[in-house]
């Protein structure tokens, strides 16, 4: 590590500890985050994020029948494997010139919208909040746990509880009230997915051009009537949310700063517009701006490009810390894309996977994730982009693009505006995300809740415009078409975390190469060949500790609420490995730092 900038002058001599966290597991373990944490001056100095897991199916794709990608590629994850179908399917849909009956694309609509409220649902109130409840808060900061006894929630009246305090209770595991009664929320938001997709989480009724889903009224009424039995929770959720995450800031001076990271981030859009999208490349552009979800690359608070095309062009995948031999004198399957504009050798559609098995160097080759990045022309940068958990980028490049305007959401170009019907027990309620100032791990995960409610208000438009066009007998879901001899197609999706793209090439009717990228590749990638850290890199290192615990019984909480913010999809957790850590060294010297590392 290499730094220029003065050291503030009060600085102790540091006490380095070396510390990891491998596997962090609370659904699958092979994340490793590993730091030298500076006790004396309360900060981590170093991060390097590491996967053990070498995926392969870019290897294995490659030869089988592309109508078979959705169904392989759902197996990515056993968590949005919906996700990747669908992205596939997109894929698919553009290479072979087939466009969906508009009632199967509202279906797709909402299955996805299901799934964004089942699982951020999930991983909020189940996995994150853990970090945030009584008991953890009581572990790591029972300063701010006595506070929180003494200090009143502002919008109890939403959400019935009268302190801050009162609310890290019903966050307790197993025991807390919000806790169980998410547990039931994301069985009804899995059961109105099931409805549209048959199978949870890899889907048996999505296909390229349609679905195989019944569209019989019931289907819709069944998910419509369990949508309404979630909403008073969806808006209590925000609510909580907000008081528990403002009284961080006011009770931490300074948290600001734990996983801050410059603004970058970048959403490749969700949710198509049936009355525009045809999957045609040339028309990429207008049919990708026409999405409920903007596609967007936010750079330091300004939206770059909300165009496709240029997304999709600017897509490099980058080497440098991972476990592959490079492919960039191989022979390119695609030179140029159907807009004649040339295509770079690091692009998806050219990317050869040939993994290189070796011992784990944290000074040269460490991890099997790869380093994707943006490469932004206005400046030569390869962009370390994030997707700010999925939520945060969603939200912030459609506000800024200011082109969704529905009933029930609307992009101000500064918010986005969220209206939700009455539900059993709250009045109609419209609710306001409003750009942040940082991009932190409290905006990560105060944006997913607002986010669990915009999937539920667009699912009420895709409801309506769906059982509108059962009634007036518009009941076709499935198109034909024939696999061409040679294609190409591209997929642009949110998976639940954040930007998925699915490339795909197609020779002799059979898939030539295949390149999934999910979220997790741009939030967990190592250094990349310029030295450039990974987003959980960059976001960990040279954050402050709050945590009030030393060396010996230290948590690392802070670091944990950072890496799960972006919602890891090597993910994160319980089983916390803290080695003792050992004491690396200790500096008498004010310009430590400079030749560290």
């Amino acid at each position: 590590m290499t730094t220029t900038e003065a050291r503030p002058t009060d600085r102790k001599p540091p006490q380095l500890v070396d510390m990891s966290w491998d596997p962090i597991t609370r659904i699958i373990g092979n994340l490793g985050i590993y730091t030298k944490i500076d006790f004396a001056n309360r900060e981590v100095v170093e991060c390097h994020s590491t996967s053990s897991l070498f995926r392969g199916y870019s290897v294995f794709m490659k030869g089988k029948d592309p109508r078979d990608a959705g169904f392989i590629t759902s197996r990515i994850c056993g968590i949005c494997g919906d996700n990747h179908t669908t992205c596939s399917d997109y894929a698919q849909q553009m290479a072979y010139g087939v466009k969906p009956p508009p009632l199967a694309e509202h279906i797709v609509n909402l299955g996805e919208a299901a799934e964004y409220m089942f699982d951020h649902t999930i991983f909020q109130d189940n996995l994150v909040f853990v970090d945030f409840c009584e008991a953890m808060v009581k572990a790591t900061n029972p300063g701010v746990l006595a506070r929180a006894e003494r200090t009143d929630a502002p919008r109890g009246d939403i959400h019935g509880y009268r302190t801050i305090a009162d609310i890290m209770r019903a966050f307790n595991p197993f025991e807390g009230e919000v806790y169980k009664e998410a547990l039931k929320v994301s069985r009804v938001t899995r059961e109105m997915f099931c409805l549209m997709e048959g199978r949870h989480v890899h889907p048996s009724t999505l296909y390229p051009g349609g679905v195989g889903t019944m569209p019989q009224p019931t289907v819709f009424t069944d998910y419509l009537s369990r949508l309404m039995r979630v909403i008073d929770f969806v808006k209590k959720a925000v609510a909580m949310n907000d008081d528990v995450f403002d009284f961080f800031y006011e009770a931490l001076p300074g948290y600001e700063e734990v996983g801050r990271r410059r603004v970058l981030l970048g959403c490749w859009g969700a949710f198509q517009d049936p009355k525009v999208v045809d999957y045609r490349y040339e028309t990429m552009n207008t049919w990708g701006k026409a999405m409920y979800v903007t596609p967007g690359i936010v750079v330091d608070g300004e939206l770059v490009t909300n165009n496709l095309v240029d997304i999709n062009l600017g897509l490099r995948i980058m080497l440098g810390s991972s476990y592959y031999e490079d492919w960039v004198n191989e022979q390119p399957f695609v030179t140029h894309d159907p807009l004649g504009n040339p295509v770079d050798m690091r692009h998806p559609w050219n990317q050869t996977t040939v993994p290189v098995p070796q011992k784990r160097d944290f000074d040269d080759k460490y991890s099997w994730v790869m380093s994707p990045r943006w490469f932004d022309q206005r400046t030569g940068d390869h962009l370390a982009l994030d997707t700010g958990g999925g939520p945060l980028a969603r939200l912030w490049s459609t506000a800024l693009s200011g082109l969704v305007d529905t009933p029930y959401v609307k992009a101000t170009g500064h918010s986005v505006r969220i209206s939700l019907p009455k539900g059993e027990s709250l009045p109609e309620t419209t609710l306001e995300w409003r750009i942040p100032q940082w991009s932190n791990t409290i905006e990560r995960d105060r944006a997913r809740p607002y986010f669990i409610a915009y999937a539920a208000a667009m699912a009420l438009q895709f409801l309506e415009e769906a059982m509108g066009m059962v009634r007036a007998g518009e009941t076709k879901v499935f198109e034909n078409f024939e696999v061409p001899d040679e294609a190409i197609g591209c997929g642009f999706h949110e998976a639940v975390r954040g930007v998925l793209s699915h490339h795909l090439v197609i020779k002799d009717k059979k898939i030539a190469n295949y390149h999934p990228y999910p979220p997790t590749p741009w939030n967990a990638s190592p250094r990349d060949m310029y030295g450039t850290p990974g987003p959980y890199e960059d976001a960990v290192q040279g954050q402050p500790i709050f945590e009030e615990n030393g060396p010996d019984d230290f948590k690392g909480v802070d670091i944990m609420r950072t890496v799960r913010s972006f919602d890891p999809c090597l993910p994160c957790g319980v089983h916390m490995y803290v080695g003792k850590g050992k004491t690396l060294t200790t500096l008498h010297s004010p310009t430590y730092g400079a030749n560290h590392g």
